[in-house]
């Protein structure tokens, strides 16, 4: 099984950011009916004001190859859209478990 784990940091005013951190976690949140090789989907939303991080997924998938299956799986590439303009950076880890 693979893990993978990735931070997004979203420009904009708190508000903006909410916005849209909401709107792409509740895309992501459907993906695992969407995408077979998905075993699981979790998302969170920083509410803490101190951190410059907006939102953290945690996807498990079978194989390190499945990662680029979901990756690049239409409804992954929709969801992955909403960000489109707002995000600021990103960072990703990937490791077997």
């Amino acid at each position: 099984m693979v893990k993978h784990i990735v931070t997004f940091k979203l420009s904009g005013t708190p508000e903006e950011r909410l916005k849209v951190a909401s709107q792409f976690r509740d895309a992501l949140l459907a993906l695992p009916s969407q995408i077979d090789v998905l075993e699981s989907m979790e998302v969170g939303i920083n509410e803490n004001p101190a951190e410059d991080w907006d939102v953290v997924l945690t996807a498990v998938v079978p194989a390190m190859a499945d990662v680029a299956t979901y990756a690049n799986h239409p409804a992954h590439v929709a969801a992955a859209s909403l960000l489109a303009g707002h995000k600021e950076a990103r960072a990703c880890v990937d490791y077997e478990f």
